[in-house]
Formats: C-alpha cells, sequence, structure tokens
C-alpha cells in the first residue's frame, strides 16, 4: 500500500467520525419465528449500489442489517464476468458510492493510488479499477456482506415481518427481516431477453450477453451480434479482438448514437424526477428507454478499427435455422450465416422468472396497471416495468391480496419507469440512494410511533441541577 493510500484511509476514518452526527441508536430489536433475531433491512445484492444502500444505513444508525450477493467475493457485479468493456462508459468525475464524503470518490481513492497527474491524463475509468476502488470501498465502510449466499424465496411471516429463504453452501436458512430490497442490478425484475426467433438454438450456437462466451475459441469463426446498445458493441469488439469477423444486426433504420443519460445528469432531474406525475414521468423515460444507451467514440472505435467488423442497420432478425453447425439469420437485408450469435438485446421484465418473487409476482402492479398513456406513447415493452411507490416499494396490482410486498423495496433496472436513473446508474447514486435509505428509515419511524411516544414521554434526563445558594 502507498503512503497516499495510507494517509486516505486515515482521512476517510477521520470524515466518517467526524459526520457522524447524529448517532444515537433509535430502532429496538424484532423478533421473527421461535424468537429468532431479525434484520431491520436485508439487502440483496453486494454490487455498487448494495454496497452503498449499505453505506447510507450505517450512516443513518440502521446497523441491524445484512447484504447478500450469491457471487463469491470478489465475483460481485458484472465487472469481472459478463462487462466487456475496457472503461466505464461514464465520465471520470462521476460521483458514486461515496455519498458525497470527498475521500471517499474515485478520483480520491485512484490519486492516492497512482497519483495526481494519472488522474489528470486518464479519459475514462478501466473496468478493473473501478472494481479494486469498489472492493476498497467496501473494506472502509465496513457493510457487513455475506458472500455465496442465494435467495430462493421471500415470503410474508408473523409480527409483520418477511422470511427469506436463503441457500448458501453450509445449507439452506430463514432470514426475518422488517424490509427486504433488492439491489440486482441488471436483472432486477426479469430476465436476459433471448429474442424469440433464436430461443430454440441450442447454447452452444446462441446465448445473451450476460453469459460466459470463450472468445478464444472464436477465432476466425463468423460471430452475428444482435442489438446495438453499447453492451452489443460491447460484446462485438472483444470477439473482433479475439480474431472474429463480427456481423452487427441493428433492427433501427440508423444506429443510436446520442446518450440520453448524459443529458439527465443534473441534480434537478435526479433528485426530483420521482416526484413528477406519471404522465411527465411516462414521457421522459419512455423517450429515453426507447433511445436505449448509446455509447461513447472510444467503443465505436474499438469495432471500426478492425477490416472483420460489418454494421446492417435496419437489419432485425425475422427468422433462424440451424445449419449443421452453423445459424442462418434470415433479416430484411438478407441472411447472415453464423458460427455463433451473442443476443445483446437487454432485459425483459418477467416478475414469474425471479423465484424469490414466486409468492407475489402475479400481484406486482405494472406501469399499465396505474397508467394509460395517450395513443402516440405507448409501448407494451415500457408498460411492464414494476409501477413503484415512492420509497421504491413494490405495490400491489389488486390492493389486500398481497400487502406485505409494500416492505419489499426495488432498487435496480427496473426502477427506471418511476426513479429515472437510479437503480442501476452511477451518475444518479448520490441522488438515488439517500432517497431509497430516507425511505425505508420513514418506514421505521412511522411503524414505531408509538414506541417513540412512549419513550418521550419517559424521558426525564435533567440537563441542569437547579440548586440555590443557602
Amino acid at each position: 500500500m502507498t503512503d497516499a493510500l495510507t494517509a486516505l484511509e486515515a482521512r476517510v476514518r477521520d470524515d466518517l467520525y467526524k459526520t457522524a452526527h447524529p448517532n444515537m441508536p433509535w430502532l429496538k430489536p424484532k423478533q421473527g419465528a421461535n424468537g429468532q433475531p431479525a434484520l431491520d433491512v436485508l439487502v440483496v445484492g453486494a454490487g455498487q449500489s448494495g454496497l452503498a444502500i449499505g453505506f447510507g444505513l450505517l450512516r443513518s444508525q440502521v446497523t441491524n442489517f445484512v447484504v447478500l450477493d450469491k457471487a463469491e467475493e470478489g465475483q460481485e457485479g458484472p465487472w469481472l464476468t459478463y462487462a466487456r468493456m475496457p472503461t466505464l462508459r461514464s465520465p471520470k468525475h462521476f460521483t458514486g458510492p461515496d455519498l458525497d464524503i470527498p475521500s471517499l470518490t474515485y478520483q480520491s481513492w485512484h490519486e492516492a493510488s497512482f497519483g495526481r497527474a494519472n488522474w489528470e491524463q486518464l479519459d475514462r475509468i478501466p473496468r478493473g479499477h473501478w472494481f479494486d476502488y469498489l472492493t476498497w470501498f467496501r473494506r472502509m465502510v465496513d457493510v457487513p456482506v455475506r458472500n455465496g449466499c442465494d435467495v430462493l424465496d421471500i415470503a410474508p411471516a408473523e409480527n409483520g415481518l418477511l422470511a427469506a429463504i436463503v441457500q448458501s453452501a453450509s445449507g439452506t436458512e430463514t432470514l426475518y427481516a422488517r424490509k427486504i430490497v433488492l439491489a440486482t442490478g441488471q436483472e432486477g425484475m426479469g430476465n436476459w431477453i433471448m429474442p424469440e426467433p433464436l430461443r430454440h438454438l441450442p447454447s452452444s450456437l446462441c446465448v445473451t450477453g450476460n453469459q460466459p462466451v470463450d472468445f478464444a475459441a472464436l477465432r476466425g469463426k463468423r460471430v452475428v451480434v444482435i442489438g446495438a446498445g453499447a453492451s452489443a458493441f460491447d460484446n462485438a469488439a472483444t470477439a473482433l479482438e479475439a480474431g472474429a469477423e463480427v456481423h452487427l444486426l441493428c433492427r433501427r433504420a440508423e444506429v443510436q448514437t446520442v446518450q440520453p443519460y448524459h443529458w439527465l445528469t443534473f441534480r434537478g432531474f435526479l433528485r426530483h424526477f420521482s416526484d413528477l406525475d406519471d404522465a411527465w414521468r411516462w414521457r421522459f423515460m419512455k423517450t429515453v428507454l426507447e433511445m436505449r444507451e448509446g455509447f461513447p467514440q472510444p467503443t465505436w472505435d474499438r469495432c471500426a478499427r478492425h477490416a472483420g467488423f460489418h454494421l446492417h442497420e435496419g437489419s432485425p432478425v425475422e427468422s433462424a435455422r440451424q445449419v449443421g453447425d452453423a445459424v442462418a439469420l434470415q433479416t430484411p437485408t438478407g441472411v447472415y450465416e453464423a458460427d455463433f450469435v451473442i443476443c445483446g438485446t437487454g432485459i425483459a421484465m418477467d416478475f414469474a422468472g425471479r423465484r424469490e418473487l414466486q409468492n407475489c409476482a402475479g400481484n406486482i402492479a405494472r406501469w399499465n396497471d396505474r397508467y394509460l398513456p395517450p395513443e402516440d406513447e405507448r409501448n407494451a415493452r415500457l408498460g411492464e416495468f414494476p409501477y413503484l411507490a415512492d420509497d421504491y416499494a413494490l405495490t400491489e396490482r389488486v390492493k389486500g391480496e398481497t400487502p406485505w410486498i409494500a416492505d419489499i423495496h426495488l432498487f435496480a433496472i427496473a426502477s427506471s419507469m418511476s426513479f429515472g436513473a437510479s437503480g442501476s446508474s452511477i451518475n444518479a447514486m448520490t441522488t438515488a440512494v439517500p432517497k431509497l435509505v430516507q425511505g425505508l428509515t420513514r418506514g421505521f419511524f412511522r411503524a414505531d410511533i408509538e414506541d417513540h411516544w412512549c419513550s418521550f414521554q419517559a424521558y426525564d434526563v435533567k440537563q441542569a441541577k437547579m440548586t440555590r445558594p443557602a
């Protein structure tokens, strides 16, 4: 460890000490079945959002919580698995899980690790450095994380609690919690989309962009990438760099190059978008999500520098058939043969596909249950997004059937229609995480208001002794 990093860590500890007020404990322990202690919050997902939420809870004196992640330590999030870009797409100065503590920012860590001059010369943050920073951040804020834990089921329990069935290497256990936060990033409330014409193909020939790919084995092969968002281009570039010939099929007449998330990165939008009425929220996010995530110039250059890269616009896949060990894809612009197909086509809202939500999937309200947009603004896919309460909680489609889902809070890409950039965006973290944490603590305070009143009534600590001179 460098002397600069040692000094930075001392500064972090000092900053956290100086900004700890008020630090009085305020939540009383609850019990689940058979007297088992209950958590105040169970956070599912220990990626960048889960860590930031944990940090926010600690700063709000909510200490009785745990963050679970199904991955082993060092494999959380997409950074070392299916993220295939060399650098983050966000500008380097965007802050994130630090929650506005300057010593905890990525910039502070980078300068301490590599020097200020290196930071000044840096264009975008290397993906591996971002993961190293998150590892350091987790250690510095001391968020309680349990790795290798997969949440199988969530159900209501007695005493107003939720019961989560958790599987790990040591077996299956039940954890009780007052509130559960699903900080599950890109997956959130659904599964990765495999376009219908390709669903019959074996995984040896066709995968979604989050699945493992042996890119080295694609050298000299014909690869088709379906989709034209940033992650599709990242997969195309990785295949090209491995020596493959790549055809990227874009269903649009022109590939999307504008990045709408850069426009909306201002305090007013990030902080107050969720305060708008449904009509304005729908209008904005429909436009943003239909544009998809544009890619920066280096992403295009990474593909375009290869002679084996071919972009085909206006080419949605109409049908696909297996031909021996290859695939033939029919599009309006012709037939494309591939030895391997990668689908970078996003996430579907498929509540029933989330096994942890099997007890309530059918009664989770969607946007199309709550809002009917004008005919020229309708979009069936976006209407499938969950319609969330102002504290990120799931809401009921039919009131009274599953009231307990008001204690399940969603902080993932599926939160976008209700909250804008939030659960999977670095640029929104400093406003979105505090909004979520304030929603959680507001719920606790309101639920316990009678206890707080009794405590206040019993409070008799005197500030001074009223003695008079003889």
